[in-house]
């Protein structure tokens, strides 16, 4: 299916909890001298307009990065990601994952991008241009770009779950992803649903084994019937300093509900 447009809930309060996160792991990971691979399986369209018109019929940004901008302080590397992008594409203007990821990365780094939907292909050429950009099924990337070189490097799959058998592939994807790339970084973003949809996968993602993480954010559904109520994370091998940077987002997340 291609109807999943990111468009629409850009910069809501999901989007707040992984890129926060997100940006947190590269900025940590470049720090080291050498060479590393950031590939993205659901790329998406890179950079978002939020004041579109698919922004504004939501308005999940308005709750969201719109909202709480001034938790992350100057020199935070999400915070940065959006200023640099703001200054390239306008004050209207979000970074999705491939752009915080392109603003942290170094000269020596690699970065592949996959996406199929053509339209959204077309908004991650231009937003940036010289990127490594595949048009390809993120789920069947993945299993051909592991393991990547150079080796050291991260992973995001952040797929859209619009069909169930989504969580029954993310479950997949990991075993292979672990199998033959041992020491990558593997980042899962899923949404927490008032269906419990998603209750199984994170079960079985639970009993995985060795170094492993989560991080969990419950918040508002953004408009009446809307399941999507709040944001996880499942990271294997997280980068040192994880598990604080995720505990500071979740007690703010905690003081959000808890403030309404």
């Amino acid at each position: 299916m291609l109807a999943y447009q990111h468009a629409y809930h850009a910069g809501n309060l999901a989007d707040v909890h992984k890129h926060a996160l997100l940006a947190e792991a590269l900025a940590y990971l470049v720090q080291k001298p050498k060479p590393l691979h950031y590939l993205d399986t659901h790329a998406g369209r890179g950079v978002y307009d939020l004041a579109g018109a698919e922004a504004r019929k939501t308005g999940e940004a308005e709750a969201g990065i719109r909202r709480l901008a001034d938790w992350f302080d100057p020199g935070h590397p999400y915070r940065t990601a959006m200023e640099d992008v703001a200054r390239r594409h306008g004050p209207d203007a979000y970074p999705g994952s491939p752009a915080i990821a392109a603003g942290l990365l170094r000269d020596m780094d690699e970065m592949t991008l996959v996406e199929r939907h053509p339209g959204e292909i077309e908004h991650l050429r231009d937003a940036l241009p010289g990127a490594k950009i595949l048009a390809e099924d993120g789920w069947q990337a993945a299993k051909s770009l592991t393991p990547p070189e150079p080796r050291r490097g991260l992973m995001l799959v952040d797929p859209s779950y619009e069909l169930a058998e989504d969580f029954e592939r993310v479950l997949s994807l990991v075993t292979m992803v672990r199998r033959k790339w041992p020491v990558g970084v593997l980042m899962v973003w899923y949404p927490i649903l008032s269906t419990g949809a998603h209750a199984g996968m994170t079960r079985a993602l639970r009993a995985q084994e060795g170094s492993t993480a989560f991080s969990e954010v419950s918040f508002p559904p953004a408009r009446e019937g809307h399941r999507l109520i709040g944001s996880g994370l499942f990271v294997v091998n997280p980068p040192w300093g994880w598990a604080e940077w995720a505990n500071a987002l979740e007690v703010r997340f905690a003081n959000l509900i808890r403030d309404r």
